[in-house]
């Protein structure tokens, strides 16, 4: 039943974004008609059809792909703390993404730059966190999430000091905005997001298993190591295709896990959906949020769900024993 009020939630605001807060004012009506099939000679249509519309679909799209692969994590782990973002895949796949940047073009498509440098980056955390001892080592591997985030970050700067032609570039792709999303854009993005978004789903179980323990798990028939592997390569896959899209997007992977588990309990089952929808929803709306802030000049979504995810971070962890 949460479900299916998150829905009409979501419908309400990709409707909205669709014509609000636009320097040229555009209306409901034109944003309907550009739907599907808008007038040549029509500003307002054009305008919804060829920039607001990829740019709503991408968001959601990439929204859900950050807020399940949070969910996985911290199934995964079993850490509540855990996230893209705070253990070093984000930061890995910008540093990826930042690095094929100042190469020569066409030496690695970006979505594969950035699921490469997340796999180096995680791989990293995993071995000096320990992941793969379990709950023993949660605080273990926070602190080397934190340090990983902390290198990759640096020397994603350094490349930007470095290269100066692509440092206004990289800089704006880091902050995190869906403006860059177009039709080319979102074309790369779905034909991967949408059977990855389905695989997810289906690791419900799995995650309701591994919630138990390795030994729960392995006396029900589930080899935990397969798992791990298997959830790894779907968290990569979804955070790297979701950075090289719109940059990175933080918190995300950490707050909407939490309030899907807040809304409908623990079973992986029904908070992995509800992750997809609420995951679009909030990168819906911090896209709204950041046109609204300094209309009509657009603050990044990546600032402003930074600035809802940063005071919640900080609760999260003041909560842990």
């Amino acid at each position: 039943m949460r479900l299916l009020w998150t829905l009409p939630l979501l419908l309400l605001l990709g409707w909205v974004s669709l014509f609000a807060l636009s320097p040229l004012a555009i209306a409901p009506q034109d944003a309907l008609a550009g739907l599907w099939q808008p007038e040549s000679g029509v500003i307002g249509q054009q305008l919804v059809h060829e920039i607001r519309l990829p740019r709503l679909l991408g968001g959601m799209l990439v929204g859900a792909q950050l807020a399940l692969a949070g969910a996985l994590m911290q199934g995964m782990t079993r850490n509540p703390l855990a996230s893209p973002g705070l253990l070093g895949v984000t930061a890995g796949a910008g540093l990826g993404m930042a690095l094929v940047s100042t190469l020569p073009q066409g030496w690695l498509p970006m979505p594969l730059a950035a699921t490469l440098g997340g796999a180096a980056s995680w791989a990293l955390v995993m071995l000096l966190g320990q992941g793969w001892r379990g709950a023993e080592s949660q605080a273990r591997l926070v602190l080397a999430g934190v340090a990983i985030s902390a290198l990759c970050v640096a020397l994603t700067r350094t490349l930007v000091i470095l290269d100066e032609e692509q440092a206004s570039a990289v800089l704006g792709w880091l902050a995190g905005s869906l403006a860059q999303i177009d039709w080319p854009a979102f074309a790369r993005l779905w034909p991967f997001a949408l059977p990855l978004l389905l695989l997810t789903l289906l690791l419900g179980p799995t995650l309701n298993l591994l919630a138990l323990g390795d030994e729960g798990a392995q006396s029900l028939g589930l080899s935990p190591a397969i798992s791990r592997l298997v959830i790894s390569v779907l968290v990569l896959l979804l955070v790297g295709f979701a950075v090289a899209t719109c940059g990175t997007l933080g918190f995300v992977g950490l707050l909407v896990p939490h309030l899907s588990r807040a809304l409908v309990g623990h079973d992986y089952r029904r908070v992995l959906p509800l992750c997809m929808v609420l995951g679009a929803v909030l990168v819906t709306a911090g896209d709204l949020l950041g046109r609204a802030m300094v209309f009509p000049t657009e603050t990044p979504a990546g600032a402003v769900l930074a600035l809802i995810g940063a005071p919640y971070f900080i609760y999260l962890v003041r909560r842990q024993p």
